[in-house]
């Protein structure tokens, strides 16, 4: 089976976040056990989505690991001129939801497991659910992989990266400040403590460092924003105007080069959290800051064995770093895994209507995993 006429078939799962992926993934499956190839399926506490993990050939050693994603982005508000849900083709590109991200390159691992016969290196395959909400489902997969007798020795995450050869994402962590005052009427506003003005002054705050950190923070070069980033995405609180809020939240995230520890900047904010309530002179006056999720970054050496090998598949002289992060922090920091991110397209497309692939990044991925193969037939 093609690798588009796969990818046909993935793009008419509408697997948003949100919904069950277990359709695709019982579809992936039922393709892989068609040619005898074995899946353990790794559930959600739920049932209602699943990781699949596959190993083609032999199941006494390492080898080398495809890495995917099976869920989507929601395209309600988005002005979109084709089904999202239905691939079009049309001037050599594909078009649907997840084309780009990251269904093209979860169609070509499939095919390529597909026609993988004769492995003397097996080729294991990891399709995951909820990587678009804070690689949320690989983390039970991992889990069962901490206590495999065996693990793979090098992955490559498909993510879209028009088949560049990317070494290294910055780490995320989502966190939520909870700001607290004293309710009152707003008529007599001053006697009250508003929430909503503690979160700004927060806010305030969170800039501040950011613009400490564009000033003269640590630099890395290969990003095209090469320092670390601090972002307010959201506030909320208050009910009425007539009513001083005494609650009120600042949802925000910091995405770190690896140079920067998120560790200390969120113990900087917590300081500044403090001094911002104790300035206030109320005793009523708080700011808690949570972590809601996180997920480290990648940095994989240039010379590692798996750079070398993608490098070698795909013909890249030279490498990159992308802005956007993977399940590839995790699979190196908590497995020790050897991990590059490659896989068709391009994340300019990603998250948008009209989202597509182009034929031209597909057939070229799929050189790359038949190329692949050719090296795990051999013993890699």
């Amino acid at each position: 089976m093609r690798s588009i006429d796969i990818l046909e078939r993935l793009i008419a799962f509408p697997t948003v976040s949100r919904d069950s992926n277990r359709a695709l993934i019982d579809f992936a499956r039922g393709l892989l056990a068609e040619r005898g190839i074995d899946c353990r399926l790794v559930p959600d506490e739920s049932g209602a989505k699943a990781n699949l993990y596959a190993t083609v050939g032999p199941q006494d050693r390492p080898g080398v690991m495809l890495s995917g994603h099976t869920d989507v982005v929601p395209v309600e508000g988005q002005d979109w001129t084709v089904p999202p849900f239905e691939m079009t083709a049309r001037d050599g590109r594909l078009y649907g939801r997840g084309a780009a991200d990251m269904k093209g390159f979860v169609a070509c691992a499939l095919a390529a497991a597909l026609r993988a016969d004769g492995l003397a290196t097996p080729l294991h395959l990891a399709l995951s659910h909820d990587e678009e909400i804070g690689c949320i489902g690989v983390r039970r997969l991992i889990d069962t992989l901490e206590d495999a007798p065996v693990r793979p020795a090098l992955a490559i995450v498909g993510e879209p990266t028009s088949l560049s050869v990317a070494t290294g994402h910055k780490g995320k962590t989502a966190l939520r400040a909870v700001c607290r005052g004293r309710e009152g009427h707003t008529a007599m506003a001053p006697l009250a403590l508003n929430a909503l003005h503690l979160a700004c002054d927060f806010t305030a705050a969170v800039r501040g460092v950011q613009a400490r950190l564009a000033e003269d923070g640590a630099r890395d070069g290969d990003y095209d924003v090469p320092y670390t980033t601090l972002h307010v995405a959201r506030i909320d609180g208050g009910v009425a105007a007539n009513i001083v809020p005494n609650r009120a939240e600042v949802a925000f995230e910091i995405r770190t080069i690896a140079a920067d520890d998120p560790a200390v900047l969120v113990a900087g904010l917590e300081a500044e959290a403090a001094r911002i309530a104790a300035d206030t002179g109320d005793p009523d006056a708080a700011i808690a800051i949570e972590v809601t999720n996180s997920y480290p970054g990648l940095e994989t050496a240039p010379d590692a064995r798996s750079v070398a090998l993608v490098r070698e598949l795909t013909g890249a002289n030279a490498t990159i770093k992308v802005p956007f992060g993977t399940e590839g922090g995790l699979f190196a920091a908590r497995l020790g895994i050897d991990v590059v991110v490659c896989g068709p397209g391009s994340m300019a497309q990603g998250h948008k209507p009209d989202e597509f692939v182009a034929v031209e990044q597909m057939d070229r991925c799929d050189a790359m995993l038949d190329a692949l193969l050719a090296r795990l037939r051999t013993g890699l």
